[in-house]
């Protein structure tokens, strides 16, 4: 299991687009990829479930990935998207 702590950074927190763009690089692993903000776990492969966070800009967010073969490059690969702040800025 990976798990990495960041704060996010772009200024509209995670809104669709973020949301889409982590569903998008979440699928491309098999095993279970979860964010974790305000104690809300969110299943990072839905949509719907990333946007119920209500994370905004700040908030501090835990990804973990767990049954990859490869959790260090599930979890860094998210962790990538909030440090280019989802090409927003």
């Amino acid at each position: 299991m990976k798990s990495l702590k960041l704060k996010i950074k772009n200024k509209l927190g995670i809104h669709a687009r973020p949301a889409s763009m982590i569903v998008d690089a979440a699928m491309k692993h098999s095993g279970n990829i979860k964010l974790i903000a305000n104690g809300i776990v969110a299943d990072a492969k839905s949509i719907l479930s990333i946007m119920m966070l209500a994370a905004e800009c700040g908030t501090e967010i835990e990804i973990t990935a767990e049954n990859n073969s490869d959790d260090d490059k599930a979890a860094d690969d998210i962790k990538n998207l909030f440090e280019r702040k989802f090409d927003e800025d």
